[in-house]
């Protein structure tokens, strides 16, 4: 893709993804100015933003492009991090790296953008969008969104909220790309941070441990395990941060004869009390399935379709999380805002979850377990 001079903002994390994704636009002819998006950190976690800042800055200037710092701490706060913690308070498992990508990379940050006059902002996700042609603004066009062609880095699960109207104006320079030649290329570039690590964790975050994060806004409150009969075997933190199919996070002090792993069936927040039983929990008709909390239908709401609706009926595959199996199943009924997913295999799937369909490797969009 040939840039023609378009204006392209591109989000920068000081990682080496989207730091080999503005250089690669630089080369292809496209006008760009670099932007690193400072959002809210708790002042108990080590700060990390003012290195990655470094790093994004020192990129810039070895590819020879303006950088800017468009602060997003208020509604990183108000959309990602308060939304998270009042859906675990609610017994929820909700997924954050949705809402950031909804409401901060292409919410607040492509708004933004779009009033500096940017025709595109870019990315370093691993994911591809088809429909967005770099010689137009790309208005009107019916942008699709495919999974990135790194099948162990894709990143079109996180995506699933984003309309396709603002798809058009998105850019995805490593989508087609598989990891290793993106470090190939930023060492081709002489970029100063070719061999930075991965991040993990928490959407622009950083590492840290869920359980951790939650537990100094959320109280650990020990609370009882149950077994299907109603008996207390063990203990637990807190059912909050607990979820469905977890087999971690408490305590068996009753023992018995089988010495299979307990998984968690059902979760009481309100009682503050969670129900284990031995067995397996697959994602497909291969896995011993025995724990008497799968089902195969599930109600959606809070639906988005990244193109039009998809047809009642037909046959699909759904992700439940972040480069999960791909599940058969159908949407026997489907709307602008609810759908009902059917599954060719039973599964545990948590309230709060994102399950995500997908047509071949388009992403079609999903919704919310309600």
């Amino acid at each position: 893709m040939a840039g023609q001079s378009k204006k392209v903002f591109v989000g920068m994390s000081g990682g080496v993804d989207s730091s080999v994704s503005a250089a690669l636009l630089k080369a292809r002819g496209f006008d760009v100015t670099g932007v690193f998006i400072k959002v809210w950190q708790p002042d108990w976690m080590e700060c990390a933003w003012r290195e990655d800042r470094l790093d994004a800055m020192r990129v810039a200037a070895r590819i020879g492009i303006p950088f800017v710092t468009l602060d997003l701490e208020e509604e990183y706060k108000r959309e990602v991090v308060d939304y998270m913690i009042a859906e675990y308070k609610a017994g929820r498992t909700p997924n954050p790296d949705v809402m950031c990508n909804r409401h901060v990379k292409f919410g607040g940050f492509l708004d933004w953008a779009l009033a500096q006059g940017a025709d595109f902002v870019a990315t370093g996700h691993y994911a591809r969008v088809e429909g967005c042609d770099a010689s137009s603004t790309a208005t009107g066009s019916r942008a699709r969104l495919l999974a990135g062609r790194d099948e162990g880095k894709d990143q079109s699960y996180f995506l699933w909220q984003v309309s396709a109207e603002r798809l058009a104006r998105v850019l995805f320079p490593v989508g087609d790309m598989e990891k290793p030649a993106v470090r190939a290329l930023a060492e081709r570039f002489k970029l100063p941070n070719a061999r930075k690590r991965d991040s993990q964790g928490l959407c622009f975050v950083g590492n840290v441990d869920m359980k951790e994060f939650l537990g100094h806004y959320l109280p650990a409150t020990r609370g009882d395990v149950l077994d299907s009969s109603g008996a207390i075997i063990g203990h637990h933190d807190g059912a909050i941060f607990l979820t469905l199919g977890e087999r971690r996070g408490f305590s068996i002090s009753v023992k018995t004869a089988n010495d299979a792993p307990y998984y968690i069936v059902a979760r009481d927040v309100e009682r503050n009390t969670v129900t284990v039983a031995h067995g397996s929990v697959g994602e497909g008709s291969s896995n011993a399935i025995v724990t008497g909390a799968e089902k195969t239908s599930f109600d959606l709401g809070d639906v988005s379709w990244v193109g039009g609706l998809p047809v009642a009926g037909a046959a699909y595959h759904a992700r439940i999380r972040h480069l999960g199996e791909l599940l058969p199943c159908a949407l026997p009924s489907v709307g602008r805002d609810h759908a009902r997913v059917e599954f060719d295999a039973p599964l545990v799937i948590s309230p709060g979850q994102s399950v995500v369909i997908y047509e071949g490797e388009e992403c079609l969009g999903g919704g919310i377990l309600v």
